[in-house]
């Protein structure tokens, strides 16, 4: 294995959506996010297409610990028992104990929770590698820069491995290259300056190729930061606008998705559909609705401080 490789973790059957990196380490392979429990079928084919399989695995590398990146990583690791997980400190609780992250995605997936996600095992806590960000960590031939990049998440990560930047829900969702990045805004841990911070920092990583989980690679180059802080702006504003006018939640979100998905449309025809489905647009809305109510709670001056 000359390079990272994605494999297509085929969500529900739609490709392109929800994707899982695999590195060579020298000490057995290392997985950036493994996906839901529902996928882990599709990563087990993946990784026999490289001539790999589950028991290779000795690192599962995850950025942060929503359903779509890290729900199949309890699993993994009952598998495989010589494989171990790495989480940020502010997520490796929710890994051990799931019951209320699970419960909390139950309230939004209802009965479609084991379709959607499949099952998600807890972790022993020894088998959790415990990070702050800013470490340095040596995994056998590998160094693995971890970096703490809230905004998305409380919890969230990026990796920074030689030329290659791995960048979960923080880098955006693109789809297709031709897609101007947007970013995931889900409840509850939406934070706009922390956001901006972290796209600052990662622009500064020098890197060649950045590895989004939704999807893919694209080179690291200041037009993607460009147009994924001007997008989280432009919706975060339509939102606040809404809010600001009294506008009902159904209104606002009506607008929204018509304004994203008609922007996407003009990039390329199949990439609303295909967006729908990997990021939600009354799911965006929500999340920043959220973010604003809270930010007004404060007295926080939003538009100047987010």
């Amino acid at each position: 294995m000359s390079g990272p490789q994605t494999i297509d973790l085929n969500f529900q059957d739609v490709p392109g959506v929800i994707a899982a990196h695999v590195l060579d380490t020298g000490d057995g392979l290392a997985i950036v996010d493994v996906g839901p429990g529902s996928t882990l079928p599709a990563l087990e084919a993946g990784l026999a297409e490289m001539g790999a399989s589950l028991s290779d695995v000795r690192h599962v590398l995850l950025t942060h610990i929503h359903l779509d990146h890290a729900g199949a990583a309890g699993t993994l690791l009952d598998r495989v028992p010589r494989a171990r997980a790495y989480v940020h400190e502010r997520g490796a609780a929710h890994l051990s104990r799931p019951e209320r992250l699970l419960a909390s995605a139950s309230q939004i997936y209802g009965d479609q929770m084991e379709r959607l996600w499949g099952e998600m095992r807890p972790i022993d806590p020894d088998r959790l590698k415990v990070l702050e960000g800013g470490e340095t960590l040596k995994i056998g031939q590998a160094e693995v820069l971890p970096l703490y990049t809230p905004g998305h998440a409380v919890h969230h990560l990026a990796y920074h491995v030689g030329d290659d930047l791995f960048v979960g829900d923080v880098g955006g969702v693109r789809l297709d290259p031709r897609q101007t990045p947007r970013a995931p805004t889900p409840p509850p841990d939406i934070n706009l300056p922390a956001w901006r911070e972290s796209i600052a920092a990662l622009r500064g990583v020098d890197a060649r190729t950045l590895y989004l989980a939704h999807f893919g690679h694209h080179p690291q180059e200041a037009a993607h930061w460009d147009r994924l802080l001007t997008t989280l702006e432009q919706d975060a504003d339509l939102v606040r606008g809404g809010l600001e006018a009294g506008e009902p939640l159904e209104a606002i979100t009506e607008r929204y998705t018509a304004e994203l998905l008609g922007g996407l449309r003009q990039e390329a025809p199949e990439l609303p559909e295909r967006y729908e489905f990997a990021c939600p647009p009354w799911m965006s809305v929500q999340g920043l609705v959220r973010y604003w109510q809270r930010a007004t709670a404060r007295g926080t001056e939003a538009r100047s401080q987010g």
